[in-house]
């Protein structure tokens, strides 16, 4: 969560954190296992109006604070919570091994759990089954944060998706790693040969960005997208949801989405759910697309014939929405962010 604190919070209004959802692992840190309907206040774990960010896995969470201080809670029967153990954890707890060394980022992928520390080092903890750690020689899990070292170079953004990782560094390049994706590519994309981020167990260049400097980065379930210091977005991998807003059902290499969808505006930050991305522009007008059944782009898809088709989860083309390349939602003109993680 990054905000700066409002005119009432200055006044010395009390700042709170809550949860609800799901929380079959304890990944709200309530204390207990029980989905949760109703937001319920945390005790306080940390000093509320000093969280920097929010972010959640396939069943773990986690939460930094202004002093880059660490809390982790949910499911870690892979060691994601990065404790020494493989128990799950129903309270948000302080990750000790990382005391003394300050965090700025947070990525919580389905089973792993990528940190950024303030002075750019990359861990990396959890399930490491397709490479995800960015360990190749490592186990095949970790249950403590541990150093990336084919990571050279200072790095700015982290970002971790359902079994891949990647990164954006100071001098704009982006590296991915975490063959999850492999298998999906070579289906989708016959007779191409996938460039080797998409096989690789260690931080490799995402190719096809050379011209552009990268200075953010975001993952979904199996997709990819980076924003450039020019505002351009560009974006890779599974285009099953249209949530890349192309034609083809896979991206090996990124492509970027012209500024005519975004009304000829840069974009100056992007979010991404599992299936669906959220970015603001210049102006800060707010846009959403790709998958909606849920509700997740807060806006009605064209009509229920289009509903239907995207409950049955077809990847036929002509069987996908229309309506799936970014649309403005003029409500949220000139919103400010209050949390990191778009689900």
């Amino acid at each position: 969560m990054e905000r700066e604190a409002s005119a009432a919070e200055a006044a010395g209004a009390e700042a709170a954190l809550f949860a609800w959802g799901a929380n079959s692992y304890g990944q709200l840190g309530l204390g207990h296992k029980e989905d949760v309907l109703l937001p319920q206040q945390l005790s306080d774990f940390c000093e509320p109006g000093r969280v920097r960010r929010i972010t959640g896995g396939g069943g773990h969470s986690a939460v930094v604070t202004d002093g880059g201080s660490l809390f982790v809670c949910g499911l870690n029967k892979d060691g994601q919570l990065g404790l020494g153990h493989t128990e799950d954890v129903l309270y948000f707890t302080p990750c000790k091994s990382l005391l003394g060394c300050p965090i700025q980022q947070v990525a919580c992928g389905w089973d792993f759990t990528i940190i950024l520390t303030e002075n750019g080092q990359v861990l990396s903890c959890g399930s490491n089954s397709f490479g995800q750690l960015g360990v190749p020689h490592g186990p095949r899990r970790c249950m403590a944060p541990q150093a990336i070292e084919f990571l050279r170079e200072k790095v700015v953004s982290i970002a971790a998706g359902l079994r891949h990782a990647l990164v954006a560094t100071a001098s704009g390049l982006v590296f991915q790693w975490g063959t999850g994706l492999a298998s999906s590519g070579r289906r989708l994309c016959p007779g191409q040969i996938l460039p080797l981020f998409w096989t690789a167990k260690e931080p490799s260049r995402v190719t096809g960005l050379e011209n552009s400097k990268a200075v953010c980065v975001v993952a979904g379930a199996g997709h990819s997208a980076s924003v450039t210091d020019a505002g351009e977005l560009y974006v890779w991998g599974s285009n099953k949801h249209r949530q890349l807003a192309s034609q083809a059902a896979f991206l090996p290499m990124p492509q970027k989405i012209e500024a005519h969808y975004f009304q000829n505006e840069k974009v100056t930050a992007v979010w991404s759910g599992w299936t669906h991305l959220v970015a603001q522009t210049e102006t800060g007008k707010v846009f959403t697309w790709g998958r909606a059944d849920y509700g997740q782009l807060g806006r009605k898809l064209e009509s229920c014939e289009d509903w239907t088709r995207e409950k049955q989860g077809s990847s036929l083309p002509c069987s996908r929405p229309q309506k799936s390349t970014p649309s403005s939602l003029q409500c949220l003109t000139g919103a400010t962010e209050v949390g990191n993680d778009v689900t």
